[in-house]
């Protein structure tokens, strides 16, 4: 069997300063302002971010979904209640978000409670996908065990033609997800591997900002 030994891979972090001066007081401020820096420079799936749950036992996993909205009310993303992060959120109404932007060498976690959107905001934001987008989630419920993908595109094929002009119904599990943060924490990376790192944590309504150790 080959080892595959890491220990010597590795790569410098370039990234500016960053100073307890440059933080804003808001960090959703401080979020949007990062986010837009990546959406400039043209770096592909910016609003990608790794949604870690767990369950009722405490059992982690973690999954990459898209950011949808972000306002000081929290981040919103969509998905299928069935499907395994959904029944942790059912459970255990907790996440924490990451977002990793290696073309600035930045990261940010988000953590905090998640509640479920209206069913409105989930038909909106379905019925302004591309109709093969909504096809396919018509088709399939998340995360179930399939025999073959042949199976997937028959479903499609179905509801393609009981539905020809492309107006298929939201699945009623398909919804949308809001985190509210009561966590930030905003990284930087610099060379030698001393980052820069600062948290924001909520108390009594006003956000905390200290510098952590790399």
């Amino acid at each position: 069997m080959t080892n595959h030994d890491q220990h010597r891979t590795r790569r410098d972090y370039l990234g500016d300063a960053l100073m307890r001066a440059d933080l804003h007081a808001d960090p959703f401020q401080q979020f949007s302002e990062w986010l837009q820096e990546v959406i400039d420079l043209g770096s592909k799936d910016a609003t990608a971010m790794a949604l870690a749950t767990a369950d009722a036992d405490g059992a982690p996993t973690a999954r990459t979904v898209l950011l949808k909205q972000h306002t000081p009310a929290g981040f919103v993303w969509f998905t299928d209640s069935r499907s395994h992060k959904g029944r942790d959120l059912a459970s255990n109404p907790r996440a924490e978000l990451l977002f990793y932007w290696r073309d600035l060498d930045r990261q940010v976690r988000v953590r905090g409670s998640v509640s479920a959107l209206p069913s409105e905001r989930a038909d909106q934001y379905f019925h302004s996908r591309p109709e093969g987008s909504r096809f396919s989630t018509a088709a399939a419920q998340q995360s179930a065990v399939v025999a073959n993908r042949e199976e997937l595109e028959s479903r499609i094929q179905e509801l393609e033609a009981r539905y020809p002009d492309g107006n298929v119904p939201r699945p009623e599990a398909w919804i949308g997800y809001c985190l509210e943060p009561r966590y930030f924490e905003f990284w930087q990376g610099r060379v030698n591997r001393l980052h820069d790192r600062f948290r924001y944590v909520l108390k009594d309504g006003t956000w905390l900002i200290d510098r952590l150790a790399p």
